[in-house]
């Protein structure tokens, strides 16, 4: 397991209550005033890759896009998302199945105002799911962020967030992936959701945890790298809020602790 892949999200990391969202609100106001950052032109670059193989039937499909749309409407969220417009958050998601399928939803999109989260959500209710493949390729998912996030070179922070609900079973296997082709500085999470099989079989707990350890050992990378866990799609928002405020807030954490250390 990489180091940072567990994070216990009730010691440091805010579920919505108020005391947990004002610390993340001073964690990146303190990162507003650190000397040289504000001239940058772009705090983050997140892409979110949404699994739609067969396993995920339309109900759970439709759960998910709904899940992605109530957690970046969270206050919390947005709180974060709005807290520097001139050197905002970009946003970018796509849905993955086989090797070649891989279809955006929402290209990537600079988080200023409200309006523009809106532009966002309403894509992603509009949207209508394409021709899925059968099989899962989560290395090919993770080939397909990197070359979106290469897109977006100078950005702070750039984030791939990859859902699924199994493991590789076609294309690149995620561990096969060499350092070369990882983006420096790129940052992967995992969001596992355990909705059972394309026989609509309930996934156990014990296979549930076996995919999360898959994950951990697999797929994620990077700094601050992290699985969290939805035991359901009815679960899904609720555990998209959480990793969203994970990764919108690791930015800051982490430009503290690069402060701190160079002042020894």
């Amino acid at each position: 397991m990489q180091a940072g892949a567990q994070v216990d999200g009730a010691d440091y990391w805010p579920g919505g209550n108020s005391k947990g969202r004002t610390k993340v609100i001073r964690l990146c106001i303190i990162l507003l005033l650190l000397p040289g950052l504000a001239q940058a032109a772009c705090r983050q670059a997140l892409s979110l890759g949404l699994d739609v193989s067969s396993s995920v039937d339309d109900s759970e499909y439709k759960l998910q896009l709904n899940g992605v749309v109530a957690a970046l409407n969270a206050p919390v969220v947005q709180d974060i998302l709005f807290l520097q417009p001139d050197a905002p958050i970009r946003i970018h998601v796509f849905e993955w199945s086989g090797p070649v399928n891989q279809t955006v939803i929402v290209p990537w999109t600079t988080i200023r105002t409200p309006d523009d989260l809106a532009s966002v959500t309403a894509r992603l209710r509009a949207h209508t799911r394409g021709v899925a493949a059968p099989n899962t390729a989560v290395g090919s998912a993770m080939l397909a962020g990197f070359a979106y996030l290469e897109q977006h070179p100078e950005c702070w922070v750039r984030t791939l967030d990859l859902s699924g609900d199994g493991e590789t079973n076609t294309g690149p296997l995620p561990e096969e992936i060499p350092d070369s082709q990882t983006p420096t500085g790129v940052t992967v999470n995992g969001l596992v959701v355990g909705s059972g099989n394309f026989f609509g079989d309930i996934v156990s707990g014990e296979a549930l945890d076996d995919l999360v350890t898959y994950y951990e050992e697999n797929v994620i990378r990077g700094p601050l790298a992290f699985v969290e866990v939805a035991k359901n799609f009815d679960d899904y928002a609720e555990t998209m809020e959480r990793k969203l405020l994970k990764e919108l807030s690791a930015m800051a954490v982490g430009q503290l602790d690069a402060v701190r250390g160079s002042d020894g």
